[in-house]
């Protein structure tokens, strides 16, 4: 039975979220674009069957390597999505990642819950806009009220900027198996937050409840 079966949430309120991921160059060192792809596979498949064909949580994929950012999934369920696998080339161009992610993040309709947002990176940017993406990101009205997670990968990782796109904290990966680890920890904090807002008699078992909070908020949006 699906966490959501027994309970009826109000109609069309969604659950979004966002994955900012590094797809440079660099990524292909240490195995660490396949440990991507295969955490992000593990996170639709441990996210589709909480959903259980609800439609509630949707998920954008926007990547950010080469010469700009795109997004691959755009706010769709997570039990529709057929991912495929992304490669590592070129350059980091996370201001453009910011950007559409601020702009994904206005389309969102109205009723939709709080979104979350996490951000993965083994690098420093490489387009000069970043610094002022990252600020508009903040300073908007949803922007600042996600729940936004960063993750630094190896030694190389821009953790001022991190801190500051999740507001403090940073989660590490000194080698690429721990990429899984951050993603389990988002997937298990999305499930909290399912849990709290769909089926409030259900015990939240990790410490999120900050986030949880925040999703619950009736001025979410």
């Amino acid at each position: 039975m699906s966490l959501l079966d027994a309970y009826e949430p109000v109609a069309s309120r969604t659950l979004p979220v966002i994955l900012l991921l590094d797809t440079s160059g660099s990524m292909q060192e240490d195995d660490k674009i396949d440990v991507l792809n295969d955490s992000v596979t593990e996170m639709i498949e441990e996210l589709t069957e909480v959903d259980a064909g609800h439609g509630y949580i949707t998920l954008s994929i926007i990547t950010f390597g080469g010469d700009s950012a795109k997004r691959v999934t755009n706010d769709v369920p997570v039990a529709d999505i057929e991912y495929a696998p992304l490669k590592a080339r070129g350059r980091t161009p996370l201001g453009s990642a910011l950007r559409i992610a601020r702009e994904l993040i206005e389309e969102f309709p109205s009723r939709s819950f709080l979104p979350t947002v996490a951000l993965v990176s083994d690098g420093i940017p490489t387009d000069p806009s970043w610094e002022p993406e990252l600020d508009q990101l903040l300073a908007s009205k949803r922007g600042q009220k996600a729940s936004r997670f960063a993750l630094a990968i190896g030694a190389d990782a821009d953790r001022e900027l991190l801190a500051r796109f999740s507001n403090g904290a940073v989660h590490e990966a000194s080698e690429a198996t721990e990429i899984r680890k951050f993603l389990q920890f988002v997937t298990m904090t999305i499930t909290q937050a399912t849990r709290s807002v769909f089926a409030p008699d259900v015990p939240a078992e990790v410490d999120s409840q900050q986030s949880i909070l925040r999703l619950q908020d009736d001025d979410a949006f």
